[in-house]
């Protein structure tokens, strides 16, 4: 069997592990990058708490000792589903079956003034831009003409009440405490507002009612002002309006308020539910189209206990990988389609962490909560299980016992990258036009990023 996966993420990547050097299948793993990210701790890499390296991995290093997996480093430009053909920047890939994994990236819900102003966090190339940005700022603020400019660039709003824009937020609220002081002597941190704006009433929205409570409780210690209810209009670079005519001045506005699913060009409109998802049965097949699939962040599955779609976290997609990798085994060796599993996400539980020493757990069997310390502690160690290799853990386990210790960190770095030259590269692939089938700007409403998930 042939088969591409399209994505090196969280399910992309298990699935090709799971199939290396088994009999029978050929596996060619496109990415438009060379290696896997480890998108929960993004956060950490744009407040300078972690290099980039250490939460990145090369594909082609996962797969040394595997004789059927090969990987390309390509753009998908479309999928030709009637001739079985991916077609790409650097070529034309046959396939027996194709797995769409290409997860998923940022909504600004059509809104043009915020993709021009406003910071994403959804690559390591974004969280990189957002850490040389805020560093910027802070040079910036040194020399600033009037009191204006100067509250401009030291205040920060943080748009999405979910577990990025928590964790992003209270991570900001740590820098200011114990680093930037020392930075920047000449500046009054007692004057930087850390704003945390979410449109519901409470943070951390999917997650129980005492850890939403604990999450703006944990924030508010820390200083940061939670503003629920309020949702951000428009922002032109120096001014942000919210929907009640509030304005606050800030030179640097974060989203992390929506994800919209990476559809490539060839997928039927009709096949493409909200939030950019496509519609998948429950063995994960593109509905009406033979040997496609797709999985992850990407996908919109509705099973009974999930009848809005699965939650877009690491652990949907890689047990939606798990079960389609059985399956291809089965029709690998034809042993026909009434015995193929169909899938029921386990679900683990949720996390979230907010701030030094600070988090919330949610375990669903047996129904546990955890606060505080401890839940901080169990954030760190399902976490750093996670990082792919070893050299990796090691790292960031000695960065993190550095940054506990000393309340610093050694990152703070400013390399000025050239963003006009990065913006080819940080382009996602962009949703289709339902009438003819053409990449556009996103105008549905797409969904809320969900928790960092407990690790199976």
């Amino acid at each position: 069997m042939k088969l591409i996966i399209l994505g090196g993420g969280f399910g992309g990547l298990r699935l090709a592990r799971k199939l290396r050097n088994r009999p029978g299948f050929d596996v060619t793993l496109i990415d438009r990058f060379n290696f896997h990210q480890f998108q929960p701790l993004f956060y950490q890499v744009a407040t300078a708490g972690l290099d980039a390296s250490n939460i990145s991995f090369p594909l082609r290093k996962v797969f040394h000792n595997a004789k059927n997996v090969r990987f390309r480093m390509a753009e998908v430009q479309q999928i030709n589903g009637a001739e079985k053909k991916v077609i790409t920047n650097i070529g034309t890939y046959d396939y027996d079956a194709l797995v769409i994994a290409t997860g998923a990236d940022t909504n600004f819900f059509g809104n043009k003034q915020l993709m021009d102003h406003a910071l994403p966090m959804k690559s390591t190339l974004e969280a990189l831009q957002l850490r040389y940005h805020l560093l910027n700022n802070f040079e910036q603020a040194v020399h600033a003409a009037d009191s204006l400019q100067l509250q401009r660039f030291m205040n920060v709003v943080v748009v999405g009440g979910g577990p990025t824009g928590v964790e992003l937020s209270g991570a900001i609220a740590d820098m200011r405490r114990f680093v930037l002081p020392k930075d920047y002597p000449e500046l009054d941190f007692n004057n930087m507002k850390i704003y945390l704006l979410e449109g519901t009433p409470k943070t951390l929205g999917v997650m129980s009612e005492k850890s939403s409570a604990q999450s703006r409780k944990y924030l508010e210690r820390l200083g940061v002002t939670v503003l629920t209810n309020h949702i951000l209009k428009s922002y032109d670079g120096k001014q942000a309006v919210l929907q009640n005519g509030e304005i606050i001045d800030t030179a640097t506005v974060i989203w992390a308020a929506g994800i919209k699913g990476n559809v490539p060009v060839g997928i039927d409109t009709a096949l493409i539910a909200k939030g950019n998802r496509i519609i998948v049965d429950r063995h994960c097949q593109v509905q009406g189209l033979k040997d496609i699939y797709a999985i992850g962040d990407v996908a919109y599955m509705e099973e009974p206990a999930y009848p809005h779609g699965h939650p877009q976290v690491a652990p949907v997609a890689m047990q939606m990988a798990d079960m389609v990798a059985e399956n291809l085994r089965k029709v690998e060796m034809k042993s026909g389609t009434d015995q193929l599993e169909e899938f029921v996400y386990n679900d683990k539980g949720s996390m979230a962490t907010v701030g030094r020493n600070l988090a919330v757990v949610d375990m669903p069997k047996p129904k546990l909560h955890f606060g505080g310390f401890f839940a901080w502690v169990i954030w760190m160690a399902l976490h750093l299980m996670l990082i792919l290799g070893v050299k990796n853990r090691f790292f960031v386990f000695c960065n993190w016992l550095y940054n506990y210790f000393t309340k610093d960190q050694n990152l703070r770095l400013i390399f000025k990258p050239d963003i006009e030259k990065n913006k080819e590269n940080l382009k996602p692939m962009q949703e289709v036009n339902r009438d003819n089938n053409k990449p556009v700007a996103d105008k549905e409403e797409g969904e809320l990023e969900t928790v960092t998930p407990v690790a199976k």
